[in-house]
């Protein structure tokens, strides 16, 4: 029996870890968030995915039309870019780190902010 429940474990880790990818991830995520598949955890993790992807992009398609847009603070905000972006694949990397090590996968602003902005 226990290791049935250490087998289902390690589904629901590899299937966290699936929906933390960057970028890549936001895709089952979804899917799970759409068709209300899984538990709280895996849809809370999934909430959360979405969101960070989601803020990363429209941050970055943001900053890009600016860099493109402007000539005095073209380079300003393409390093800016570039740190936003650095930033979400850590985060997403450390999240995925939390989850391999069986912790808690959450941010302090952003997990609320999914939470409002996909509700159960």
């Amino acid at each position: 029996m226990n290791h049935l429940a250490s087998e289902d474990t390690n589904i629901s880790k590899t299937e966290l870890i699936l929906y933390l990818i960057p970028v890549m991830g936001v895709v089952p995520s979804l899917w799970s968030l759409y068709h209300h598949q899984g538990d709280k955890e895996k849809l809370r993790v999934s909430r959360l995915s979405v969101t960070l992807t989601f803020s990363w992009i429209v941050t970055y398609l943001l900053l890009g039309t600016g860099a493109a847009t402007s000539d005095f603070l073209a380079l300003r905000l393409l390093i800016l870019n570039s740190f936003l972006t650095s930033a979400y694949f850590l985060v997403s990397l450390w999240l995925i780190w939390r989850v391999f090590q069986g912790k808690v996968a959450r941010l302090s602003g952003f997990s609320g902010l999914a939470t409002r902005i996909f509700p159960k």
